[in-house]
């Protein structure tokens, strides 16, 4: 069975934000550097529903967990 794979680009869609490739160096050049000390899905740059994505995303190690990390790291 093949693990389903996502982009950067399908995550700001899930998200609900624009994932053309200037809106997302836009929003990381916008919205980095992140507080080290602070998990990804408690920075207030996200509404309630896309924080709860996240979380969800990295508690229970989903398919999206994976792309979740990339940001993390690229906001970092």
């Amino acid at each position: 069975m093949e693990t389903p794979t996502h982009t950067l680009a399908s995550l700001f869609d899930q998200l609900g934000l624009d994932s053309s490739i200037e809106a997302i160096e836009d929003f990381i050049n916008r919205n980095k550097p992140l507080p080290g000390h602070v998990d990804l899905c408690n920075v207030n740059i996200w509404n309630r529903s896309q924080a709860s994505f996240l979380k969800q995303a990295k508690e229970e190690d989903a398919d999206w967990a994976d792309i979740v990390d990339q940001l993390d790291a690229m906001l970092r």
